[in-house]
């Protein structure tokens, strides 16, 4: 968790309702936010086997409006954006120019714009950066006054079904008959919600769009739900990490490209062949397994787990990597671990030394997920 002045932090929607429910609050992303409620293992455990409400309102809802708005935002991503059609979601990467991440973010075709979730830490300078690359006959607003809800697990769907959300329209969808990296309108009580199916934790779910002025009505009726429990942001670590997803500011940054981050998949076959995004030709130049590092999934020998900041050494005690995420797997009741390795270590099962604290622990390169993803996705045809 980041080390923040408490004076200077900004208060969520439902911090009053976190803080009335007994969470512990830290500082994160300039927010006070509940890192746990009854406890991380506890309320790990509950989302990997019931549905799990996470308050991600930090995050940065932006909407895109005007005409080629994805063939602009595509000049600064890899993803193939302009073929994403309505109501359907892609995971893409905010590019620097030279080719380097500045965040990963979910973008949706709304039928009328873009939506776009950027991380908390690094909303405003998405937004500066964005403002300053798109066109101006574009429009980039801030949602600032609405709240996002993560509700996970997989009892998801069946919790959400009992509130009773309609569609915006009669023949339209309801929530759940989305399938995973799906979207669409919805209204509940008279309150318009975004809702996707999707989320960060690699179990079926939705990530709901609520006007901050009614996010606590939503959470208090979803969490009044047998299925349903409020959980904080040590599980939401813990499972995101067994699901093998990197989190920004920690597995990646301005100083990694895409193939190094084991992000080739955002990188569209489409987005390749036409090489016309930010850095394309420094990004391009490692694809597909050219880099000299590359992240991985670590399985640690013993029961320490190896955190953020050890090194990788070789034989000889040389770092040549780092662990850029950490911790004890509630699930497979044994620690794992992100790392960067030389390539040449990439591969599955190969071994690994991590030195932490002066201590040198033996791991093996693992595949990812470590735990395996349970998303809701269309079956093919």
């Amino acid at each position: 968790m980041m080390s923040e002045n408490s004076e200077n932090l900004k208060q969520l929607p439902l911090g009053d309702w976190h803080r009335g429910l007994g969470a512990r609050m830290v500082p994160f992303a300039g927010y006070e936010m509940p890192v746990q409620y009854e406890g991380v293992m506890a309320e790990h455990i509950w989302t990997r086997t019931e549905a799990g409400l996470f308050d991600v309102s930090h995050m940065g809802q932006l909407q895109l409006i005007g005409e080629g708005a994805a063939d602009a935002l595509e000049r600064i991503t890899p993803g193939n954006l302009s073929a994403l059609a309505a109501g359907k979601i892609r995971y893409t990467l905010l590019l620097a120019q030279d080719g380097g991440i500045l965040d990963d973010l979910m973008v949706t075709n709304t039928g009328h714009h873009l939506y776009l979730v950027v991380n908390g830490a690094t909303k405003h300078d998405d937004i500066a950066y964005l403002r300053e690359q798109l066109p101006d006959s574009l429009t980039l607003e801030h949602l600032e006054d609405a709240a996002l809800l993560a509700l996970q697990g997989p009892k998801a769907a069946e919790a959400l079904a009992k509130l009773g959300i309609d569609p915006l329209k009669p023949d339209w969808p309801k929530p759940t008959d989305l399938h995973f990296m799906e979207a669409g309108p919805f209204l509940w009580r008279g309150i318009p919600l975004g809702i996707s199916r999707s989320g960060y934790t690699g179990e079926d779910g939705f990530e709901i769009s609520v006007p901050a002025e009614h996010a606590v009505t939503l959470a208090a009726a979803l969490t009044e739900l047998d299925e349903v429990r409020p959980i904080g942001l040590g599980a939401r670590d813990s499972l995101r990490l067994e699901a093998g997803l990197p989190l920004y500011g920690h597995d990646m940054n301005a100083d990694i490209l895409p193939v190094e981050a084991n992000l080739n998949f955002a990188l569209s076959k489409v987005r390749r062949e036409e090489g016309n995004f930010a850095g394309a030709e420094r990004v391009l130049a490692q694809y597909p397994d050219k880099a000299a590092k590359k992240r991985v999934g670590l399985f640690v020998d013993g029961r320490q787990p190896v955190r953020e900041g050890a090194t990788v050494v070789d034989a000889a005690g040389t770092i040549i990597g780092n662990v850029t995420s950490g911790g004890f797997s509630p699930t497979l009741q044994r620690p794992i671990a992100m790392a960067y390795v030389p390539m040449d270590l990439s591969e599955t099962g190969a071994p690994i030394t991590v030195e932490q604290r002066g201590r040198k622990i033996a791991c093996t390169v693992a595949d990812m997920p470590f735990v395996p993803h349970n998303y809701h996705r269309k079956p093919k045809p």
